[in-house]
């Protein structure tokens, strides 16, 4: 780095200072990288320009839709509409209802925390 040219700024008046360099030529390495850079064809990056941002402004795109589709308050669909995975109360409650003897062994144990007593108070409560 060179002290001279002082610490990179910002955005376009960054300058960097590293000089970036795969492997060191001085020491053989530039040699080696080249070869490992002919062993195989370098990757295709595809376009991965960013999506411009909506206008937050502009006028919906939706306006038959209420603000408040997928909320499950107000006009509009609830949040079934999002598609979202619900759990599977029935098989979590049956896996839970197996250990109870397991549960109720830590439970009873004089070295177990408060916290872990109180977490297995409420399983068992809502089993």
């Amino acid at each position: 780095m060179n002290p001279l040219a002082g610490p990179a700024g910002p955005g376009k008046y960054s300058t960097r200072t590293d000089n970036l360099q795969m492997g060191s030529i001085a020491y053989g390495e530039g040699v080696e990288t080249a070869a490992i850079k002919s062993g195989a064809p370098l990757a295709k990056t595809a376009n991965v320009r960013p999506q411009p941002m909506p206008d937050l402004y502009a006028p919906t795109q939706r306006p038959e839709e209420p603000g408040t589709t997928g909320v499950d308050i107000g006009a509009g669909a609830g949040s079934e509409v999002l598609a979202l995975r619900k759990p599977d109360e029935t098989n979590f409650i049956a896996a839970i209802s197996a250990y109870k003897p397991v549960l109720k062994f830590i439970a009873d144990q004089p070295n177990t925390s408060p916290e872990t007593k109180q977490i297995i108070r409420q399983l068992w409560d809502n089993l």
